[in-house]
């Protein structure tokens, strides 16, 4: 299904929203760092009843203090590895797909590959944040090397897939773990079990940019993209339903305007109860 301009957000649409799942680089971020108005947005989205959920392939590391110190429900890191939320009384939960040591032994023999993977491909390297990451690998094409360019990433992503791992690209990185989750599989428990709800029956939308976005475009009802999205949609067989015309954190706030204004347009039929019949005239109720 071809992705739809944001205009095209139905008001219905908005309106049935309770939750907002979104990516951090390259969505939320532009060109690696988080702008004011991408921020302000969240705070908006937040005050005006919305759970915005960030996630992410970066470290669990990362995704503590951003849980503390953001305004949010709660961060899915290292594509579900790890959920991290603050409870009712500001204290710190987390919930792991399997046990922090089984993963951290997966973890070891996947280093092994990426270094081979790294002498092989010299441009590349290890991400700058591997010392923070519990479950997975990740290897920099795009974010302090090259860009290296799709073609890289992708063979890069096949090697891992050749040992059995799970592999997807990001805008920035070539991210592997072994085990059976991924973002879409921590997103639908996350929702079901903090927020009450599901991701198919448009209660909850998902924000992102690039391939390891979608398992997440194709669980949930309602999804979009900032304009980026563009450069990988021919590689993607589930795309965002509605697109930005602006990318990075410019199109995160472009897609908060857009749903906020939507929720604050009064509906046709609250609009027609401004006015009654009398004497088989219309008139305006006073």
């Amino acid at each position: 299904m071809p992705m739809q301009p944001l205009a095209e957000l139905p008001r219905t649409v908005a309106a049935g929203l309770r939750a907002i799942f979104c990516d951090i680089d390259d969505t939320l971020t532009t060109r690696g760092r988080l702008g004011a108005a991408a921020y302000e947005a969240l705070w908006r989205l937040r005050e005006a009843g919305l759970s915005v959920v960030l996630v992410t392939g970066r470290p669990a590391g990362w995704a503590d203090p951003i849980a503390r110190l953001w305004p949010v429900a709660g961060v899915v890191a290292e594509n579900g590895a790890v959920a991290c939320w603050l409870d009712d009384r500001g204290a710190m939960c987390r919930r792991y797909a399997r046990s922090p040591k089984e993963m951290k032994a997966d973890q070891a023999r996947l280093l092994e590959t990426a270094f081979r993977i790294v002498r092989e491909h010299p441009p590349c390297r290890l991400a700058a944040d591997q010392p923070f990451r519990i479950s997975d690998v990740a290897i920099d094409y795009a974010e302090e090397v090259g860009p290296l360019g799709l073609d890289v990433a992708e063979k890069l992503r096949d090697r891992f897939l050749e040992v059995g791992a799970k592999a997807k690209v990001s805008s920035i990185h070539v991210n592997a773990w072994f085990g059976e989750f991924d973002k879409g599989t921590a997103c639908e428990r996350f929702a079901r079990e903090r927020l009450g709800l599901a991701l198919d029956d448009g209660s909850a939308a998902y924000i992102g940019d690039s391939p390891n976005d979608e398992p997440l475009f194709a669980r949930f009802a309602v999804s979009f993209g900032v304009a980026n999205i563009a450069r990988f949609a021919g590689r993607l067989a589930h795309r965002p339903t509605y697109v930005a015309a602006r990318e990075g954190g410019e199109g995160f706030r472009e897609i908060a305007d857009q749903i906020l204004v939507l929720r604050a347009a009064p509906s046709a039929g609250r609009a027609r109860r401004g006015c009654r019949l009398s004497g088989g005239r219309r008139r305006a109720a006073p």
